[in-house]
């Protein structure tokens, strides 16, 4: 019998639970993997918490986990695309998620509708794919908003998360000079590692921290640090809202925008599989002429789901989390 990690209602890491689930049968046009890496995203947390509520009548049981690597271990009817053995990557698109349309990835088995997911090259490491995963995805999206390149300049908030630390490592991929903004002064060599050109430490007590003029911000926090952020933006640069860690109410001063600067945002709602493909096509290539690794990982067992939210929630870690069979 295939394990899945359940939640049975809104809570702390505890209230997640491993069972066992019976196989379902496999509908036309859907894929069956055996999971060899579930992402764990802070939307996995606030929607355990109930900060963000499953938008179902009746959501539980839930299966958590936006983002799934895997190997097809079954083919359903009129699939052509895929076979047997291929290691494919998936997320979003109603896996998990406030959608949740079907179980997400923290399970030994997950079933998806073929059209939503991406068959990964047989040359690169699918572990290496999974650590950049979802959070890659969106730090590329985020670059294509700010633009990339040599003369490019680009701030990152919240660097030593998810979706910052594949920011650095894809922004120097792309060229970029990159300034990582963290509050934890302790990740500073990591982050350097990583391959920030310049690693700025927000003070402890709130204050505004000390930051150069950049020509972009890919911004992870929000909250009352984003009017800062906007000030740092050069005339015609461009602000991409990823997330907000520190909350959704923000303000700025209406004059930058006499500046000719842009703020606008990303969502992986917005994710199709052709979106999808695409996005997973770049990033491989980049990986596979050497100029993109993957960040650091902190794996945890299935039976350990809870122990990763707890990682996650305190933010010891600097990368990304995995879970692994």
């Amino acid at each position: 019998m295939p394990r899945a990690v359940v939640l049975r209602g809104y809570g702390p890491p505890e209230t997640l639970e491993l069972v066992e689930l019976a196989r379902p049968k496999l509908a036309a046009g859907e894929l069956r993997l055996r999971m060899l890496a579930a992402g764990v995203n802070r939307t996995d947390i606030e929607i355990r918490a109930g900060n963000w509520p499953i938008q179902k009548q009746s959501p539980f049981p839930y299966v958590p986990g936006i983002e799934v690597v895997g190997q097809v271990i079954e083919v359903g009817a009129s699939v052509a695309t895929f076979r047997k053995g291929d290691a494919v990557i998936a997320m979003m698109m109603g896996m998990g998620g406030v959608r949740a349309e079907h179980p997400g990835g923290y399970q030994d088995e997950v079933v998806l509708r073929a059209a939503d997911c991406s068959l990964l090259p047989v040359d690169l490491d699918p572990l290496a794919i999974a650590a950049i995963g979802v959070a890659g995805v969106t730090a590329l999206a985020g670059f294509d908003f700010v633009g990339a390149g040599p003369d490019r300049r680009v701030l990152v908030t919240g660097a030593a998360g998810g979706v910052g630390s594949c920011a650095v490592r894809i922004g120097k991929a792309l060229g970029c000079d990159i300034v990582a903004l963290t509050r934890d002064v302790g990740k500073a060599n990591a982050l350097k590692a990583l391959g920030a050109d310049q690693v700025v430490v927000a003070p402890a007590a709130g204050g505004s921290p000390d930051l150069p003029k950049v020509t972009g911000v890919l911004d992870m926090v929000g909250g009352a640090l984003f009017g800062t952020l906007v000030g740092t933006l050069l005339p015609g640069g461009k602000l991409c809202f990823l997330g907000g860690a520190a909350g959704d109410a923000v303000s700025f001063s209406a004059w930058s925008l006499m500046d000719g600067i842009v703020l606008g945002g990303w969502s992986s709602e917005s994710l199709d599989g052709a979106a999808l493909r695409s996005a997973i096509g770049r990033l491989t290539s980049l990986m596979r002429r050497g100029s993109l690794s993957p960040p650091p990982v902190t794996r945890f067992p299935l039976e350990a789901a809870a122990d990763a939210h707890r990682a996650l929630e305190r933010s010891f870690h600097v990368g990304r989390v995995l879970l692994t069979p």
